[in-house]
C-alpha cells in the first residue's frame, strides 16, 4: 500500500511588515469607484517581464478579470496586476470583458506595455459593469504612485469588506542572496475553497520558470487558501497571482532552494489565509480543525472540510458550546468510511469523546471554557490510518448576517 512520505518543516519567520521586493513596484489610490472615497485601485509593476502562474476560482459564473487574467497568464510571463474594489466585474456581458480590456490597455499604454502583459482583478458587489473611464482617469495617478514601498498602499486599496489590510512577508536564501517573498490579500466574506472571495498577489525577487511557479503556487494554495472557509460561498471573482523577478538569482525544480521558496510561500500564504479567517465578517474565534487516523489524506480533508462548513458546528463555536455531537454528525456526513466507536474528539488538551462516548459534563465544560479563546484547535481522531488534515474556519454569529444582509446598500 502507497504512504505518504512526511519531511521535517523548513522553518520559516513571517512579519505582517510589506519589505520591498527588488524588481517590483506597487501602489494603491483612491480613484472613485468606492462611493466613500476609500481607496479602491492598486497596481503592481514589474521592471521587466516577469514569470507568473495564477489559480483562480471554480465556480462556473466566473467575472470578467478572472476569464481576462486566466488567458493572460497561460503565456506564463506579465509585466503588471491591476487591481480594482469596489466592483466585481461579474455577470456582466461583453461590456464587463470591454471594461475590463480597457482598463489594462489604458495603464499599459501609460507603462508602455502591452495590454496582455496585464492582469487583472476585481472585487466587489456582482452585477455591475466596470465604471472604467473612472479607472482610467485614475490611471496616471496611479502610475505615478508607485514606489517599491508601495505595499501598505496597495493592501488597503484592494479592501472590501475588511476590518485590516492583510500581508504577509519572508526573507530566505537562494545561493548567497537573501530573497524576499511577499504576499498581500483581501478576503473577510464569501471565504471558501476553491478560494473565495479572495485575491492573493505574491511577488518574490527569487526567480523560477513559470513552470516551476505553477507547481509552486498549486502545492502551496492546498493547504492554506483551500484549507479555510467562513461561510462555505465560493466567490465568483477568486484570483491568486504569484510573480517572480529573479533578482535574487533563479531556483530549480527539485534543488534545495525551491524546497526552501515553497516553504515560504507556504508560510506566507498560510499567514494569510488565518487573517482572512480571522477577519471574517463578524467572527470571534478562529478555530484549527485537525482529522486524522483515515485511510488517507484526501479522506480527512473532506471530513476536515464538512466540520469546518457545518453551520451547526460554527454557531456552537460562537456561543461556545461544546458541542461533540454536531461535530461528529458532521464527520459522520462526509463520504468517508470510518469507524464511530473509535472516534475520539479533542478541544485544546481537553478529551470530550473517547470510543464514540462522550466522557462526561466536567469535560465540556473544561472544553467550553477553551472555546471562548480566540484561537484554538479541535482535533477529531476516527482510527489508526495515516491520513490526516485540517482547515482553518471561524464561528457564525448575527455579526455576519447583519454585514451581509445590508451589503449592496
Amino acid at each position: 500500500m502507497a504512504t505518504t512520505r512526511r519531511t521535517a518543516p523548513i522553518s520559516i519567520d513571517v512579519t505582517d511588515r510589506p519589505l520591498p521586493v527588488p524588481g517590483f513596484r506597487l501602489a494603491g489610490i483612491s480613484a472613485g469607484i468606492k462611493a466613500n472615497g476609500r481607496p479602491d485601485l492598486a497596481l503592481i509593476v514589474a521592471d521587466e517581464p516577469v514569470s507568473v502562474a495564477g489559480v483562480f476560482t471554480k465556480n462556473r459564473v466566473q467575472a470578467a478579470p478572472v476569464r481576462v487574467a486566466k488567458e493572460r497568464a497561460k503565456a506564463g510571463k506579465a509585466r503588471a496586476v491591476l487591481v480594482n474594489s469596489g466592483n466585481a466585474n461579474a455577470c456582466t456581458g461583453k461590456a464587463g470583458l470591454d471594461a475590463t480590456k480597457r482598463t489594462t490597455e489604458a495603464v499599459a499604454e501609460r507603462l508602455g506595455i502591452s495590454a496582455k502583459a496585464v492582469l487583472p482583478a476585481s472585487t466587489g458587489v456582482i452585477g455591475a459593469v466596470l465604471p472604467a473611464e473612472t479607472i482610467v482617469r485614475g490611471s496616471d495617478r496611479l502610475i505615478e504612485a508607485l514606489s517599491s514601498e508601495g505595499g501598505a498602499d496597495f493592501a488597503r486599496a484592494i479592501m472590501t469588506t475588511d476590518q485590516w489590510p492583510k500581508v504577509a512577508c519572508a526573507q530566505i536564501r537562494i545561493g548567497r542572496e537573501t530573497a524576499t517573498v511577499l504576499g498581500i490579500a483581501k478576503g473577510a466574506g464569501m471565504i471558501h475553497p476553491d478560494m473565495a472571495t479572495t485575491l492573493g498577489f505574491v511577488i518574490t525577487d527569487a526567480g523560477a520558470s513559470p513552470a516551476l511557479l505553477r507547481k509552486l503556487l498549486k502545492a502551496a494554495i492546498d493547504p492554506t487558501f483551500n484549507a479555510v472557509s467562513v461561510d462555505g460561498d465560493t466567490s465568483t471573482n477568486d484570483t491568486v497571482l504569484l510573480m517572480a523577478s529573479g533578482k535574487a538569482g533563479t531556483v530549480r525544480a527539485g534543488s534545495k532552494e525551491a524546497a526552501t521558496l515553497q516553504a515560504a510561500l507556504t508560510e506566507v500564504l498560510g499567514a494569510l489565509a488565518k487573517s482572512i479567517v480571522r477577519d471574517g465578517e463578524g467572527a470571534r474565534h478562529v478555530a484549527r480543525i485537525e482529522v486524522e487516523g483515515l485511510a488517507n489524506d484526501r479522506a480527512a480533508r473532506a471530513v476536515a472540510r464538512t466540520i469546518a462548513t457545518s453551520p451547526l458546528v460554527k454557531t456552537a463555536l460562537h456561543g461556545r458550546d461544546a458541542n461533540w455531537g454536531r461535530i461528529l454528525a458532521a464527520a459522520g456526513r462526509a463520504g468517508v468510511v470510518f469507524d464511530p466507536d473509535r472516534a475520539e474528539i479533542r478541544i485544546g488538551d481537553e478529551t470530550i469523546v473517547r470510543g464514540g462516548m462522550p466522557v462526561g459534563k466536567d469535560a465540556e465544560a473544561r472544553a467550553a471554557t477553551i472555546l471562548q479563546a480566540a484561537e484554538y484547535t479541535i482535533r477529531v481522531t476516527l482510527g489508526k490510518g495515516r491520513g490526516r488534515a485540517h482547515y482553518l474556519t471561524c464561528d457564525l454569529g448575527p455579526d455576519y448576517v447583519a454585514v451581509n444582509a445590508n451589503y449592496r446598500s
